[in-house]
């Protein structure tokens, strides 16, 4: 079969276990977690790639990647089911005797260099499967291009207490990358990883080749691959991002992201019709909102039905939330009941789950000391029985 030769091919790594996220992901893939009512965490480097002109994409999973396969399908709803590209699901196969499980974000870009190679790209944009931002990576392109760049990593400047977090660039004053330190105990710079890169395929395919081969690397991009490439004196830059972007590794920071985006000035503008993220929606688009309901400062996404109080809060499709219900300072994922006066307050409820009558979910942070404090979460597929209590940074 013939493939059209393509200048950039996406790969995005959406194998991860997200086991931070505990309840979340005990049976789907993190990438695809629920966001912002009506999203999946997938949908923002599958939409970002559509509206930067990236039409080739490939998806690698591996941990409960059932949910992810079933959503993604074709592609259609990104635009990206096109027979000379569009989108493909990688998931590790058996090859030889040795073939085996993904090792390593590096190792598994190696397992598909067969399915790269098919499109002959100049360059291969390589990204996560869980951050939450929007970024035109035909920008960052033309940057690389212009630098004549090896290898460009896009960075974001963060604050210097933050910086021991995170994989830390050290450059030179026109952004040439001179050392890469991985959480630094004490970084010199704030430039912190993205973990988004693009490389020059004929470069990136040499070095996984030889990475494969060493028995003592750990098959990472920042711990082996990037460093390599400094050490060996390939040209490598980094490109500033301004805007909003967040890891959401953690039940915190998935909170945070949902929260971030109401409000009339949100930090993520969702409603934005340039640089939109796209999504596969399966809920009947009618909503119905009782003349009783209570709804401050909250999304309420199409196909829910509320007749309770709602407040600064994200209720996503297929939800419903009988009469007396309380929400405050929470995310409820698709498909999920609550029942008649519950409340729930500083919460993340999973999806399919039903919370019945009378329950209390979180508490507000004021009354309890801070280390006894966290958001409360209700697992996916489960049922709270009547009456039930679940406190503040608890798992059920």
């Amino acid at each position: 079969m013939y493939f059209r030769k393509k200048n950039c091919v996406a790969m995005i790594l959406a194998g991860g276990q997200g086991s931070r996220l505990m309840a979340l992901t005990e049976n789907t893939a993190k990438p695809a977690v629920p966001f912002g009512g009506k999203y999946r965490l997938i949908d923002f480097p599958l939409s970002n790639c559509v509206n930067s002109g990236i039409d080739t994409v490939g998806i690698l999973t591996q941990y409960q990647p059932l949910q992810l396969n079933e959503y993604i399908g074709n592609g259609m709803p990104w635009g990206l089911n096109s027979t000379n590209g569009g989108i493909h699901v990688l998931s590790p196969y058996s090859k030889s005797a040795s073939s085996e499980w993904y090792k390593g974000t590096a190792n598994a870009i190696f397992q598909n260099i067969s399915f790269i190679d098919r499109y002959q790209p100049k360059n291969v944009l390589i990204l996560s499967g869980d951050h939450i931002y929007k970024m035109d990576y035909s920008k960052m392109m033309r940057y690389h291009n212009k630098m004549k760049a090896d290898c460009t990593i896009a960075v974001l400047d963060v604050s210097l207490e933050e910086a021991s977090r995170f994989g830390i660039m050290n450059t030179d004053e026109d952004g040439k990358i001179f050392e890469f330190e991985e959480k630094p105990k004490e970084p010199k710079s704030t430039k912190a990883s993205m973990g988004i890169y693009i490389f020059r395929w004929e470069v990136l395919k040499k070095y996984l080749i030889s990475d494969n081969e060493d028995p003592n690397s750990s098959n990472d991009f920042g711990k082996n691959i990037i460093p390599r490439l400094i050490e060996d004196g390939y040209s490598l830059y980094a490109y500033s991002f301004k805007g909003y972007w967040k890891d959401v590794g953690t039940i915190d920071s998935l909170w945070q992201s949902n929260m971030d985006i109401l409000g009339e000035n949100p930090e993520l503008d969702m409603r934005e019709k340039e640089n939109r993220i796209y999504a596969r929606n399966y809920a009947n688009p009618s909503s119905f909102i009782s003349k009783d309901a209570d709804i401050e400062n909250s999304f309420v996404a199409e196909g829910s039905t509320v007749y309770g109080k709602v407040h600064n809060s994200i209720i996503s499709t297929g939800c419903v939330i009988e009469k007396d219900a309380e929400i405050y300072n929470s995310f409820v994922m698709p498909n999920t009941v609550i029942e008649k006066s519950s409340v729930i307050k500083y919460a993340i409820i999973g999806e399919d789950t039903v919370v019945h009558a009378n329950s209390k979910i979180g508490d507000n942070p004021e009354f309890y000391e801070k280390n006894k404090w966290g958001i409360a979460v209700v697992g996916k597929d489960r049922e709270v029985p009547q009456n039930e209590i679940i406190l503040p940074k608890e798992v059920y």
